[in-house]
């Protein structure tokens, strides 16, 4: 409790307290023994520290509990203080009391090290590592301390490096002490894994040193050379002192780094900052004298760090987001995080001199509008971008990927001129043919001129910040691109004045001497390429070009590229080159030969006939009737095609990745392990395998890429000690299943392999589920067994057992533990001496003879197999009452051995070496009766874990007779099994020790999501009576049942009652929570304790096992007192035994428990967990659930961190409040949060998106040389986490050119089997984070950043702008950013599928949608953004063109799929209402359209899903078979998977195509929880009105006119054939929607939806009224992206509304009334109608408002006059205009869309409409749209609802089998409750 607060709840305990010490008073005076309670708390207080402090003190236990005392001890002297202030206090207790606060502050909260004095006995704290870098940076010789502060402040006892730092700059405390926290662990991390070793260990080596600051100033070295700079890292020339002082520069970038704050994002900008501080530095060591003071220089820096220098940049960081206007504003109106960072690119930032002038340009923000117009404000407007300017326009997709586009459209050029002549007749010449093919120079000069213009107008706003030659360069490009138009143009006319009987030859030499002009000019104009092709050839050399500062380098590489800070050097080594070269040519070879040939050619005969033809019979009023060539039906024709030409490079990389990451996969040995009889063929050889990979080894081992290890042989003891390491392993594999209820009891018992070797067990002892049925069959074998040679009796059966290698093992384990068995217990010297010395030893010898069954009668064994059964269940009961009952098992087992197995022969051969068997069982003395001296029969024996395991096992072996080949029988369990088996075959780095390995942490974001669900989210029901129990109890019925079982319940109540907590959790573990994601997080921590177990135990201590090592101390001392106890009943020990035997045992238990601390240690060394939990502190003022839970993560998992913002109101020096920020980093400690660092911060942390500036004020948290970001609905796995040290290898294996910067994780999506939805999205997503990066990365070499599996180099990453960007709405898909940045910084991004990390997706179609919404948004932004432009340019061609179609371009081609379906039925439209089509067709001109066919068939590819579906066969084929990949894909089609994907194609395209015109990007959560609920129709079409509906309708349209008027496919199957995937486009985006909606078809759902509708539709707008409570909220709402628009955004939307007009201008000269004439009055006198209705719109509406109050009777008289005008008109009309009931029907298709155009055009210029007082009249019709378009859904969803068997139908198809009966008998429990409750 805070002793200084003032708040309510605190008032409110001091005065309850206050009232119970009044009333305790009386009885409290009868107990006291002082005389007053003065005297009274002194003399507690010295029994307190006395009898308790003291004692703690003098027996060192756990630091944890002595702080507490020293705590506690604390505030009982305030007490103290406090109740003997006016009698005072003896000296005694005051010194006591001195003494306690000063060992108070000692023990202050730490977070991995213990740095302060109390902290050195910490195991941590003694390695030899941690002892050098504390030592180096303890070194502080010659540091000039102020003579006033020479203490330190974080209570080590010694001041370091640090403290120095501090007091020269001004550093924050909590800054340092996270700093020096940071470099320790870095540095001793370093250190410790450098080879060869340090020798001392303990002191810090050279190497360490230079290899961090190597890492850590690589970027600013960079940038110093880029600007021509020295770097500010000056040596001493003292050798002793170099380094300290490359300490001190570590120290200081990384204390700057750490109060950064928001100018983390902005990494030269930190690079600017460090350059002069570390000047400073130097400085002031050196004892510069100041020339004005004649003194030291002195640093001035009293306001501290944070205020002189991240104050002012953070400043105009947030002065500039503010003009973001909340992501509404243009990009190009504003600076984001890239602009003001690019501004440190240039030397120019120097201006800004040390201390930084805030009258530089830097510092000015923009000058709002209206505001002063002077000539230096206006110039001051103008520097708001940096280099490059975000402008909304698809321009931007040619401008960046020009070479793309350049290639694709002279390809095309080409490949017409060739099909064209091709056609001539006479067919032209080879030599005429390459003359016209060679115009396509003088298309690339104007495509040249075109990129030129585009660089001009898309730099305007920038150029004030550009320099003079980056201006003159592009003037100049424009100009050289207009003169090579001019140039070639002329050369080429000129040549082609020449002679046609001109060869190629004459055409390059004129008259065989000197080239053609034309070739000559081609020649000149090819150089610039010429030389791209020379530097793409030998990518080294343009690497050393790119990377050069030499200046006649600069200027050669000046006119190809400016020079920039980032892309360069990114090219790759040859056979990356080769690879990704080799694959685009036969991508784009295959292109063009299938578009030459079934897209082109068949259409230019065609189109020479249409163009030829010109005798047209118009239908409508044609503008230019007499224009040449029919150019509309040409346009019409081709431009399908050309868009599906453009598009088809889709197409044509899925089949290619496909088959690329089909062969890469299979070399990589995926799915070699895929299912349970894999499992068990491969499993003898797991051992082998997981010791080559996963245990650490002496010599290195080589990687082998593509067949694996050859097997190595290995002698006995050595395998048996690779089985013991990976039983450790396995087993607690096993045990993780159990504790995620994945496994039941007896499955984890047949899994699991004996923790302890045995070594009486000769053979590997494999898991119960191998041998499982084996023994049984042996004994049932042999006692059935009949040899025809009685002679090799012996040899046949053992013929029959052996090649059954488990068979082998299991009978020879069941003999040897049964010697072992009876050993334990039988005790007496003679019982043992008959029956091991005599009878088994006759076994064994006849054994090794191979006469067994000659002398033993095998038919009585499985008498004796029951028997010994019965001895071992009672064994395992440990009932001491069984006692005689064991005895007489006993006795039973000797007499079937002695009388009914053996032979006359063997019987003698027993009772010569042990006398007769009768004397044993005489009357006097029975076996194993006797008591005395000794017991017999030691009944039950001692309790050993070992033991107990032992005999679990053994009696599986002899009794679980099935063969447990459905074990384990979860599919989850079965699919993790197989994953992780598999990937012991395939590649990967081998493991170092877990103490050399690479450090990392891991970082999750975390805001306002579930934490635990709680009670009440666990019971509440829906309106079906679902709850999120009901449903994980039907989803994942046989985890539940293991649940029950785990927690020892028999049924839902009682766990309620008994177990809520379990509950709880159980089902937040299926739920994508933050519980689930910590959890799988910490088992990182569990896996390195584990492997470092590997790696220090002795063989001695492996042989026992992890399990025993791992046994706290409580447990230790109880088995201690076991054995004890044992000992004395067995055969109590002499004395001297007694002490020698206790002293061993302690001896072996102090062993135990340092290796237990070290292991700890190390993991703590190693690993590091923040989960930055951005609002903690707001939920723990608001005592919200979700603090209580984060709470009690931390408790339950002691080294997880929470990092949170901290708002609290502080008074500034003038005494008023404002708020204050802090990042804080807590942990838990005995149940209580321990604040262990605050930060201050210069404002608030959100600027930006707000997931990366929440990852971003937590990143300084974090530790170690990796960083892994995880999403907070991501999982773990024990078995995937022991993988992770190899993993971290791969940043020091190779990869090409770079270090990898980016190690790509796959994921698996958990959430799979929820629905059928869930399952599509599952797959989707499995290919695309497999086989779809794989691809990526090798061998195309553009992967980047998709998902948070992925794992940073957090040194590079942390010194170049972090792990994501945060710019407002730009950077809206942080994470791809980061994979950009990392390549465009020379960073190289690799992908490994050995380990998978657990990821949640959306599982119901809305929670997709948005999703989908989200990333096309994104996308959206990306097109505009600089980093793609960058990579656009900076790539070689074919790697551009990769990372072209693998980001934005696959949703271009997406938006172009869709436009092409468009483009068809539009241009199909013109040419059959004006009468082209039926001209053309009549004359036989246009017959032939198989490449329109083949154009449309490509889009329906896409429109589809089936290129999604390419991938995702191959891959499910490739881990889990191709059958399985084909039924999988049928039974996807049968669940209608292509209506989702079709679905999902209209998502992306709407939401990618508005973002580019009109931006809106914002993120859309999506709740990421279990869909069980009735989403209402309201509530679909508000979400899908504009992105579905609307298209949809107006494609149906389209398709309805086309077949009332067109010609060409006047039947009904050929329109059905070309038609077909349109009409299925139009269902799936008007009815998918419903279809996927839970009880969508529903009667009474649909009754309330049509209510809820109707409510919504018609209720009005106000003013704070959600757009989900009125349609009117929602209109407004769905206009905003047209309010924030420019003029060109409005202007594009109404020309693109404009298309509308198409339909009435050509439907109304098909009208009847029109008598065929095609006068242009006929379509004005048609708007004469469309001013008509809107005139009665308007009556109405104004009517409405006028008479709606008072005049009722008077609306509705104006009303029924306008409706029987309306109705009169109609019959005049039909009377006397020949008007039909056909023409009717053809006016609604007429006017309806030309209304809705009128409506968009509206709504574009709102504006003027609003002036003209048109606005309501607007609002009026929309919701008449509106309301028409819901009917039209509605009607046939309602229909269909009618029918009961739909609604099951549609429960079957969303859900599994299991849930949908629950659901079906839940909707009947509901239908009763509601009954009951309207009874």
């Amino acid at each position: 409790m805070d002793p200084h607060s003032n708040g309510r709840g605190v008032r409110q305990f001091k005065t309850a307290l206050f009232q119970r010490l009044e009333r305790d008073d009386e009885e409290t005076k009868k107990k006291r023994i002082k005389r007053d309670d003065a005297q009274e708390i002194q003399d507690f207080y010295q029994i307190y520290y006395d009898k308790y402090v003291k004692d703690l003190e003098k027996a060192p236990g756990d630091r944890a509990q002595l702080a507490k005392a020293y705590q506690t001890a604390g505030v009982l002297f305030e007490v103290l203080l406090v109740v003997n202030k006016n009698i005072g206090v003896d000296k005694e207790i005051m010194s006591t009391g001195k003494e306690v606060e000063q060992k108070k502050e000692i023990f202050v909260p730490y977070n991995i090290l213990p740095l302060d004095s109390a902290g050195a006995s910490q195991e941590i704290m003694q390695l030899d590592e941690i002892k050098a870098a504390m030592e180096a940076l303890r070194n502080i010789r010659g540091l000039p301390f102020q003579q006033s502060n020479d203490q330190p402040d974080h209570n080590t006892g010694e001041q370091d490096v640090l403290d120095w730092l501090k007091e020269t700059f001004g550093f924050q405390k909590g800054n340092v002490a996270n700093q020096r926290e940071h470099l320790i662990l870095l540095l001793a991390n370093v250190q410790v894994a450098l080879v060869p070793a340090p020798n001392p260990l303990d002191k810090l080596d050279d190497r360490a040193i230079n290899k961090v600051m190597h890492r850590l100033f690589k970027n600013y070295k960079v940038w110093c050379q880029f600007l021509d700079r020295p770097p500010s890292l000056k040596l001493p020339t003292v050798v002793s002192d170099v380094q300290q002082r490359k300490i001190l520069y570590m120290a200081l970038y990384l204390l700057i780094w750490g109060e950064a704050a928001n100018l983390r994002f902005m990494p030269e900008c930190l690079c600017y900052i460090y350059h002069y501080m570390a000047q400073e530095v130097t400085l002031v060591l050196s004892g510069t004298i100041s020339t004005v003071t004649g003194e030291s220089i002195r640093l001035l820096y009293d306001s501290g760090f944070l205020t002189k220098v991240v104050i002012p940049i953070y400043e105009i960081i947030r002065k500039e987001a503010e003009s973001n206007k909340n992501g509404t504003a243009p990009h190009s109106s504003w600076r984001n995080y890239d602009d003001l960072n690019e501004y440190f690119w240039s030397a120019k930032c120097f201006q800004l001199e040390w201390p930084m002038k805030r009258a530089g340009d830097f510092f000015k923000p923009r000058v709002e509008k209206g505001l002063s117009r002077s000539s230096k404000d206006k110039r001051v407007r103008h520097l708001n971008k940096t280099g490059f300017v975000e402008i909304r326009s698809f321009w931007h997709l040619y401008r960046s990927f020009d070479r793309m586009w350049i290639f694709l459209i002279l390809s095309l050029q080409a490949m017409i001129v060739i099909a064209w002549s091709e056609s001539e007749s006479p067919p032209a010449t080879f030599d005429d043919v390459f003359k016209r093919v060679l115009s396509i120079f003088i298309t690339a000069a104007g495509l040249h001129f075109l990129q030129a213009v585009l660089d001009i107008i898309f730099n305007i706003k920038a150029y004030h910040s550009l320099n003079f030659l980056f201006i003159m360069r592009l003037l100049l490009k424009m100009l050289v691109a207009l003169s090579w138009i001019i140039i070639l143009s002329v050369c080429y006319v000129n040549t082609r004045k020449k002679p046609t009987t001109w060869t190629i030859g004459k055409w390059f030499s004129s008259n065989g001497k000197s080239p053609s002009l034309y070739a000559m000019a081609v020649m000149i104009y090819l150089v610039p390429n010429m030389l791209g092709a020379a530097f793409f050839m030998f990518p080294n050399l343009r690497r050393w070009a790119e990377n050069s500062d030499r200046r006649a380098i600069r200027l050669f590489l000046w006119w190809s590229q400016p020079r920039l800070y980032v892309g360069r050097g990114m090219h790759e080594r040859y056979l990356t080159l080769i690879k990704y070269t080799l694959f685009w040519i036969l991508l784009l070879a295959s292109k063009l030969i299938f578009s030459y040939y079934v897209e082109i050619k068949p259409l230019v005969e065609p189109t020479k006939n249409i163009m030829a033809y010109k005798n047209i019979q118009w239908k409508w009023h044609e503008f230019f009737p007499h224009a040449k060539k029919n150019i509309g039906a040409v346009v019409s024709l081709w431009a399908p095609v050309i868009l599906v030409y453009f598009m088809d490079s889709q197409i044509w990389y899925a089949v290619y990745s496909t088959l690329s990451g089909g062969v890469t996969g299979a070399f990589m040995r995926l799915g070699e392990i895929r299912s349970l009889g894999m499992l068990r063929s491969r499993f003898r050889s797991l051992p082998t395998s997981f010791n080559k990979r996963m245990v650490a080894c002496s010599k290195p081992v080589r990687r082998n890429y593509f067949f694996g290890h050859k097997a190595d042989m290995v002698d006995p003891d050595s395998q048996k000690m690779q089985a013991t390491k990976f039983a450790q392993v396995w087993n607690e594999i096993i045990s993780s299943f159990r504790e995620e209820d994945l496994i039941s009891d007896k499955e984890r018992d047949l899994m699991l392999v004996p923790y302890a070797t045995n070594s009486y067990v000769s053979a590997v002892q494999w898991p119960p589920f191998l041998l499982a049925s084996k023994a049984p069959m042996a004994v049932q074998m042999a006692a059935e067994f009949n040899a025809r040679d009685s002679e090799k009796i012996d040899a046949e059966l053992w013929r029959k057992i052996q090649p059954d290698e488990y068979m082998r093992s299991a009978v020879e384990e069941c003999y040897e533990s049964m010697k072992k068995v009876l050993d334990r217990i039988i005790q007496g010297e003679a019982e043992k001496k008959i029956i091991f010395d005599g009878l088994f030893s006759v076994v064994d010898k006849h054994i090794q003879e191979g006469s067994l069954l000659a002398n033993f009668r095998m038919t009585a064994l499985p008498t004796l197999c029951e028997q010994f059964v019965d001895l071992i269940k009672r064994l395992v009961k440990e009932d001491s009452a069984e006692h005689d009952r064991v005895i007489l098992l006993l006795q039973d087992m000797f007499e079937v051995v002695t009388h009914d197995m053996m032979t006359d022969e063997a019987r003698r051969t027993l009772e010569s070496s042990c006398g007769p068997l009768a004397r044993t069982q005489s009357k006097d003395r029975q076996l194993f009766a006797t008591i005395e001296p000794t017991a017999a029969v030691l009944f039950p024996p001692p309790k050993d874990e070992a033991w107990s395991e032992q005999l679990k096992r053994l009696l599986l072996l002899l009794t679980v007779k099935e063969a447990a080949m459905d074990v384990p029988t979860n599919l989850e369990a079965r699919r993790r099994i197989a994953f992780f088996t598999n990937s012991l075959f395939m590649d990967m780095p081998p493991a170092p020790l877990v103490r050399n390995m690479l450090s990392f942490s891991v970082l999750t974001p975390y805001y306002d999501e579930d934490v635990i669900f709680t009670k009440s989210q666990l019971y509440e029901e829906n309106e079906d009576g679902i709850s999120i129990l009901f449903y994980l109890q039907k989803i994942y019925p046989d985890e539940w049942n293991n649940f029950l079982e785990r927690v020892d319940c028999d049924s839902e109540n009682t766990v309620r009652e008994t177990k809520e907590e379990e509950l709880r959790s159980w089902a937040s573990y299926r739920g994508q929570t933050l519980s689930r994601t910590v959890r799988g997080m910490m088992y990182y921590r569990r896996a390195l304790e584990l492997q470092a177990f590997l790696d220090m135990a002795k063989d001695i201590v492996l042989k026992r096992g992890y399990k025993v090592t791992n046994t706290r101390k409580k447990e230790l001392d109880d088995e201690r007192k076991a054995i004890s106890t044992r000992n004395e009943v067995a055969n109590p020990p002499e004395p001297d035994q007694e002490r020698k035997a206790l002293l061993a045992k302690t001896e072996d238990d102090e062993e135990r428990r340092a290796l237990l601390a070290k292991m700890k240690a190390v993991a703590d060394l190693k690993f590091s967990y923040v989960a930055t939990c951005q609002i903690y502190g707001v939920h723990q003022l608001q005592n919200n659930q979700r603090a209580t839970d984060i709470k009690y993560l931390m408790q339950s998992y002691p080294s997880l961190r929470v990092a949170y913002i901290d708002e609290v109101e502080e008074r500034d020096e003038a005494g008023k409040l404002k708020k204050a920020y802090y990042s804080v980093l807590v942990k838990v400690v005995d149940k209580e949060s321990q604040e262990i660092y605050r930060i201050k911060l210069p404002g608030p942390v959100k600027i930006g998106e707000g997931k990366p500036e929440n990852q971003n004020h937590a990143i300084i948290f974090t530790r170690g040389e990796a960083l892994q970001t995880i999403d907070m609905n991501q999982d773990n796995y024990l078995e995937e986490t022991v993988k992770m040290r190899n993993l971290l290898e791969e940043f020091n294996a190779d990869h090409g050119v770079r270090r990898p910067s980016i190690l790509g994780v796959r994921e698996h999506i958990f959430t799979g089997s929820v629905s059928s939805l869930a399952w599509f999205m599952s797959n989707q997503e499995m290919s695309f984070v497999t086989i779809g990066q794989r691809v990526l990365a090798d061998p195309l070499k553009v992967r980047f950043h998709y998902g948070h599996p992925d794992v940073f180099d957090r040194l590079f990453h942390i010194t170049r702008g972090g792990i994501s960007k945060a710019s407002k709405v730009i950077n809206l898909s942080e994470d791809i950013f980061a994979g950009f940045n990392s390549t465009l910084r020379r960073g190289n991004v690799t992908h490994h599928e050995y380990i998978q990390v657990g990821k949640g997706r959306d599982v119901g179609l809305n929670q997709i949608s948005l999703f989908e919404a989200k990333v096309a948004n994104g996308n959206g932004e990306q097109t505009l953004s600089r980093d793609i432009y960058r990579l656009g340019h900076r790539f070689d061609f074919f790697r551009m063109m990769s990372c072209y179609v693998t980001t934005i371009g696959f949703y271009f081609n997406t938006m172009l799929v869709v436009l092409t379906v468009y483009v068809f039925l539009y241009g199909r439209l013109y040419m059959a209402l004006s009468g082209l089509e039926k001209s053309l067709l009549n004359q036989a001109k246009l017959k032939k359209d198989l490449s329109l066919q083949a154009a449309l068939a490509s889009q329906s590819l896409v429109q589809l899903g089936l290129l999604m579906a390419l991938p995702m066969v191959m891959e499910i084929g490739l881990e889990r078979g191709f059958r399985t990949a084909l039924s999988d894909l049928i039974v996807m089609q049968l669940q209608l998977a292509s209506v989702f994907f079709t679905f999902s194609l209209g998502t992306k395209t709407h939401f990618y195509g508005r973002t580019i015109l009109h931006g809106g990007a914002k993120y859309r959560p999506t709740g990421r929880g279990f869909v069980v609920r009735h989403e209402k129709f309201a509530e679909n079409y508000r979400l899908y009105s504009r992105s579905h509906f609307t298209k949809g309708f107006e494609i149906a349209i389209l398709l309805i006119v086309y077949n009332v008027y067109g010609i060409a496919h006047s039947h009904a199957i050929p329109y059905l054939l070309i038609t077909f995937s349109m009409w299925f486009l139009v269902g799936t985006w008007l009815f998918a929607p419903f279809l996927f909606n839970p009880s969508g078809f529903e009667w009474q759902k649909i009754v309330e939806d049509w209510e809820d509708w109707n409510k919504w539709i018609y209720s009005k707008g106000r003013i704070g009224v959600p757009a989900n409570k009125s349609w009117e909220s929602w209109w407004e709402v769905e206009q905003e992206h047209l309010k924030y628009t420019g003029v060109r955004g409005r202007i594009l939307e109404i020309l693109l509304s404009m298309r509308f007009f198409i339909y009435q201008y050509g439907l109304v000269y098909h009208l009847h009334i029109t008598h065929h004439h095609k006068s242009l009055s006929i379509y004005g006198l048609s708007w004469l109608v469309i001013v008509a209705v809107l005139g009665i719109v308007k009556t109405i509406s104004a009517g409405r408002q006028r008479f709606k109050k008072d005049l009722q009777l008077m609306f509705r008289l104006l009303k029924g006059l306008l409706f029987i005008g309306f109705v009169a008109i109609i019959i005049l009309l039909f009377r006397f205009a020949n008007l039909t009931v056909g023409d009717l029907f053809v006016s609604i298709l007429a006017f309806m869309p030309t209304g809705w155009g009128l409506l968009q055009i509206a709504q574009a210029s709102r504006p003027l409409v609003e002036k003209i007082r048109m606005w309501d009249s607007v609002r009026a019709l929309s919701r008449t749209y509106e309301f028409i378009m819901g009917m039209l859904l509605f009607t046939p969803v309602s229909i269909l609802a009618w029918f009961p068997f739909v609604s099951e139908f549609q429960t079957r198809l969303l859900f599994n089998q299991a849930f949908s009966r629950g659901l079906q008998i839940s909707r009947i429990l509901a239908g009763k409750k509601r009954k009951v409750r309207e009874d």
